[in-house]
């Protein structure tokens, strides 16, 4: 009976997500993966899916060594049509391989700014050629997981520079204030393109953090994230244009938003509308 093993965290879910859209999107009956180790150059498999033993399991890919490891030296996909008796990599891994029934098997690197880290395969119980389909779904399973890694990573980045409530003079307060609304803008606009939902749900946490406990009018505006997202490009002095950029939205919704929010906030223009959504607490 196939089996899946799960590691904790968001990275965990976000592999889990990715190998699950590959076997779905190519057919291929099992589908592995897992991260570089912090400080070692090495892939530890963290994440199996849809495999019959538990020979994979914790296995520690070096770079350059076997498929995975050619792909993580070269940071490009490569592919075996039978991993055995294959000339083009090294066969450290030959018995685990062996031992889960493995065939044909193709391994991704999952890229971010230019550094590999981690690997997704896909694999065949039979010797046969994976087509250029194939390829692509695997691809595009790493780059979702790049993506979230990426969105993620620049989460904790924001979170670590949002400043302290300043305590100097107006001039520094003033600044502050404008670093912390330029940072809840850009946490706004990463939390949807992280796929696991705990991730997500906790940014948006963060993001609420940022707001006044205690906002200096009632709060009975009922606005929604997105609109929430595009009033705070405009409190940073974002164009319409600028804050779809950063959204991921096309200008003309990015306006049906604005006005969306105006009317809930009463508001005739955007600087009246940012004053009243700082005023109820949904900005900073």
């Amino acid at each position: 009976m196939a089996a899946d093993t799960r590691t904790d965290g968001a990275a965990g879910a976000d592999l889990r997500a990715a190998l699950l859209r590959l076997r779905r999107a190519t057919g291929l009956p099992v589908a592995f993966g897992g991260l570089v180790e912090p400080g070692r150059p090495r892939v530890r498999i963290s994440e199996l899916s849809g495999t019959a033993t538990p020979a994979l399991r914790s296995l520690a890919v070096t770079s350059g060594n076997g498929l995975g490891g050619k792909a993580v030296a070269l940071s490009r996909p490569c592919a075996v049509t039978d991993y055995s008796s294959s000339r083009q990599i090294s066969h450290e891994y030959d018995v685990p391989v062996a031992t889960e029934g493995l065939r044909s098997v193709l391994a991704v690197p999952v890229v971010v700014r230019r550094r590999v880290r981690g690997v997704l395969y896909g694999a065949l119980r039979t010797a046969q050629p994976l087509g250029d389909r194939t390829l692509h779904a695997a691809v595009q399973a790493a780059r979702d997981v790049e993506q979230s890694l990426v969105a993620a990573e620049e989460a904790r980045n924001l979170l670590a520079a949002a400043p302290a409530p300043a305590t100097g003079t107006r001039t520094d307060a003033t600044a502050a204030r404008e670093r912390l609304r330029e940072a809840h803008a850009a946490l706004r606009a990463l939390a949807p393109r992280i796929a696991d939902p705990a991730l997500r749900e906790e940014l948006l946490r963060a993001c609420g953090l940022l707001t006044p406990e205690d906002p200096d009018g009632p709060v009975t505006v009922d606005l929604a994230p997105r609109e929430v997202d595009v009033l705070a490009w405009v409190a940073a002095g974002a164009t319409n244009a600028t804050a779809a950029d950063r959204l991921g939205l096309r200008p003309e919704t990015v306006k049906s938003y604005l006005r969306s929010a105006m009317r809930k906030l009463g508001a005739r223009t955007r600087g009246e509308a940012v004053a009243t959504a700082r005023r109820t607490g949904a900005l900073p």
